[in-house]
Formats: C-alpha cells, structure tokens, sequence
C-alpha cells in the first residue's frame, strides 16, 4: 500500500473509529466483543482499501461489521459458563441511565441478527431503508418486514420500560 493510501486510511480510522466502535457495541450489546469486531473489519478495509477508498468505505466497514457479527453468532463460541465466584459489582448509576442501556441492550438481544443490525443501521446509523437493504444484501422489503417485527418484538419486551417502549 502507497504511503498515501496508509495516511488516507489512518485519517478515516481516526474520524469515524469511535462512531463505528458505538455501532459495533450495538450491534453485539458488548464492549469487548464490539472492539474485536471493528478491529476484524477495519482489518479488512485496510486489505482492500485501494479498491474501497474511492468508494463508501464507511459502508464496506459497516457491512462487514454485520456479516462479522452474524457469523460470530452463528458459532456461538460465547456460551455462559457458571462460576462460583461472582465478578465485584459496579456502582449503580443514580440518573437511571445505565439502566435504561441495560434494558435497551438486552431488548436488542432478544432480537435476530438480521433484525438487530436492521433496527441498529435504521435508528443509529440513520440509514435509509435502501442503504440498509444494500448493505445487508437484501431487499428493501425484507428491510421493511425486519423492522416491523424487530419493532412488535420490541414494544413487547420485558426489558424496556414503558416510557422507552412508547418511543419504539
């Protein structure tokens, strides 16, 4: 890679990485896993950045992102393991903040990985419905069909509270 292809990818890395690392916290509900995830596809950016740069490299990342993170799921390789000693436990957040990401985090996780990255690309990443049918490789339809149920899934779960449930 020329030295201005490094410093072309360097500059897009430094701009949108945190934007990305959000999405990617969203998309698997975990700092860790979300951080692992941006690193495997912004390692594939930078192989094929010559190719990409002049392109949308933003949604090549993006969409690597979500077919990174289906495949991940599909292996499950993240199966709970019981331990008898428990983690120390963190200060409760006073403002409910944290709770409410909680809940948020854990209706996302009741959803599917096709309905998951479609309501994260739809209310995050503020996609269009086409955007988001091109960047998951279907169509505008199944968009449409995966927010209506990822929204009914969401109106419906426990993990929400209600005045978070209203605006969903």
């Amino acid at each position: 890679m020329r030295q201005q292809d490094d410093d072309a990818f360097s500059a897009f890395v430094a701009a949108r990485s945190r934007h990305l690392l959000q999405a990617a916290h969203l998309l698997t509900g975990d700092r860790h896993r979300a951080e692992d995830l941006l690193q495997t596809a912004l390692t594939r950016a930078y192989l094929r950045w010559d190719r990409i740069v002049d392109e949308d490299p933003e949604g090549y990342v993006r969409r690597t992102m979500v077919n990174a993170h289906i495949d991940w799921w599909r292996r499950k390789p993240w199966r709970e393991q019981p331990t008898e000693v428990l983690p120390d436990v963190g200060v409760e957040d006073s403002t409910g903040t944290a709770d409410a990401r909680r809940g948020l985090l854990a209706a996302l996780a009741e959803l599917s990985p096709r309905q998951r990255a479609v309501m994260v690309l739809r209310y995050f990443e503020d996609l269009s419905e086409a955007e988001i049918a091109r960047t998951l490789g279907c169509s505008t339809g199944t968009v449409k069909s995966a927010a209506s149920r990822a929204t009914a899934k969401l109106r419906l779960s426990p993990a929400l509270s209600s005045e978070v449930a209203a605006w969903t």
